[in-house]
Formats: structure tokens, sequence, C-alpha cells
């Protein structure tokens, strides 16, 4: 079992910042391929971007609509994987969650373990 604990959402205004981290507990966090995804009250899981595991290099995937405003980013010695969000714009509202599997995939299906969501509101 993978625990994962997202944080770092809030309030931002249009063209701002956050950096979202995932803690990630339980079974051997660089074994994992980590993603985060984004959802908004009825619509479909949408995926954010993804980053494989440490040692097969540490490739990147993004959405295109985030690509060039987002970064994801692992630190194995800390179990932990980030999204550094830059020019942040309204309809990047979501709740935003992290999961982790075995490979990386631009869809929900190859991920086992997923967060319980942190809500990222940005104001126009």
């Amino acid at each position: 079992q993978v625990q994962l604990v997202e944080s770092g959402g809030g309030l931002v205004q249009s063209g701002g910042s956050l950096r979202l981290s995932c803690a990630a507990s339980g079974r051997t966090f660089s074994s994992f391929a980590m993603g985060w995804f984004r959802q908004v009250p009825g619509k479909e899981r949408e995926f954010v971007a993804a980053i494989n595991w440490s040692w097969s290099g540490r490739n990147t995937y993004y959405a295109d609509s985030v690509k060039g405003r987002f970064t994801i980013s692992r630190d194995n010695a800390k179990n932990t994987v980030y999204l550094q969000m830059n020019s942040l714009k309204p309809e990047d509202t979501a709740v935003y969650y992290c999961a982790a599997g075995p490979v990386p995939g631009t869809t929900t299906s190859p991920y086992n373990f997923w967060g319980q969501g942190t809500q990222v509101t940005v104001s126009s």
C-alpha cells in the first residue's frame, strides 16, 4: 500500500503561482511513477502531469493546457512529488489529486493509489 497526502492548495489571483506537494508513505516511493490530475464538479478527472520512476530517468509528461506553465518534480529522499504551477488561470480551478502507479500515464487507469485531493482556486 501507498498513502498519498497532498498539500499546498489555496486561493490565488490569476497570474499567480502555487506549489503543490504530495507526500508518500508505505512502499518504496522511487519505484512508482507519479501523476497529478484535477477534477471540477460534473467533469471527469483530467490528466495534468506525470513523472516516471527514478532508475529509468525522470521523463516528464504534461497536458497541453499546462505545458510551459506547470512543472512536475520529485524528491525521492523526501518521498515527495511536487507540482509547481505558474501563470495560473481561472480555468485551472479544480481539486488536484496526486496518484502513484507502475507506469506513467495520461489516463487514470495506470494509477493504483490516490490522495484525497487539495483545492486550488484561481480568481480572475
